[in-house]
Order: C-alpha cells, then sequence, then structure tokens
C-alpha cells in the first residue's frame, strides 16, 4: 500500500445510468454490463486527446459508506480540453490523497477479492472517487494485475 497525491484529471466515458449498490452482488451485475457495453462498442477507440491507452473504471458520488448506494464510470483519461464524443460522457477526478493497492491473480476474481479486503480494512476512507487502472498489467486474465487508488481522508 502507498499514499500518493493525485491531480485532478478528466476522464472520457460511459456511466451507468442509475446507480448501483453492492448489495446482493448487484453492482458485480450492473458493472459488468457497463463493461460489455463500453467493450462492445469500441468506445476507448473513440475517445479523442487520450493521454495514455489506460481505461479506468470509477466508482463515485457515493451516497455514504461502500453498503450505500453510489455511481460507476468506465472511461479513458483525456486533455482537458477534449470534446465529449455523442452517447458518451465525462468525470473529472479531484486531486487528493489516494492509497494505492494492487489486486493480482484472475480475472475479474482477483478485483473483486481485492475490493471485499478493502471494505474491511481499517482505513480513513474519504468516498470521493476510488478507481481501478486497466492496462497491459491487466490484459492476461490469467496472470493479471489492476492497480486499485482509493480516496483517502
Amino acid at each position: 500500500m502507498n499514499e500518493i497525491a493525485i491531480q485532478e484529471f478528466k476522464l472520457i466515458g460511459l456511466g451507468l445510468k442509475t446507480k448501483t449498490t453492492n448489495e446482493n452482488g448487484q453492482s458485480a451485475i450492473d458493472c459488468g454490463t457497463l463493461w460489455q457495453q463500453f467493450e462492445a462498442g469500441n468506445y476507448a477507440a473513440k475517445i479523442q486527446k487520450k493521454l495514455t491507452n489506460q481505461i479506468f473504471a470509477v466508482y463515485h458520488n457515493y451516497e455514504g459508506d461502500y453498503t450505500k448506494p453510489f455511481s460507476y464510470f468506465i472511461g479513458c483519461k483525456v486533455d482537458r480540453d477534449a470534446e465529449v464524443p455523442e452517447g458518451m460522457s465525462s468525470l473529472i477526478i479531484p486531486g487528493q490523497q489516494y492509497q494505492q493497492f494492487i489486486a493480482k491473480g484472475i480475472m475479474p476474481d482477483c478485483v473483486a477479492d481485492k475490493w471485499k479486503e478493502l471494505w474491511g480494512a481499517d482505513m480513513s476512507r474519504a468516498y470521493k472517487a476510488d478507481f481501478e487502472i486497466y492496462d497491459e498489467k491487466s490484459r492476461d486474465w490469467k496472470n493479471a494485475e489492476v492497480d486499485i487508488f482509493i480516496s483517502v481522508k
């Protein structure tokens, strides 16, 4: 675990139309469906002025802690002046302190298992925006590595 200060940045991509919840595994269904839509529509390729080829999955707009409803967004980091293509939206990730964790193993189980571990962890979460980064390290689903950043107070 590393604590790191991250400056504000902009994403363009897709968000869930309504909030989801971790109750009864609903977020796994909703977030998985959004991933399928993002991949099937080849949305990453449609985003202009990308700063990297990384894909961010963001948990934000929390109504409380991880047991309460929250919003979910998948997108790419872009220049501030990047225009949002039709059918997509943008999201600003606030600059603040984050704790960085790494999920390693078989996808998507390694990410889900790491989140379950983090839910029980003793840390001062800010519940602003938490995100995962998918890149070259996460392409091999049998041996993936995904960075997870948790906003902290």
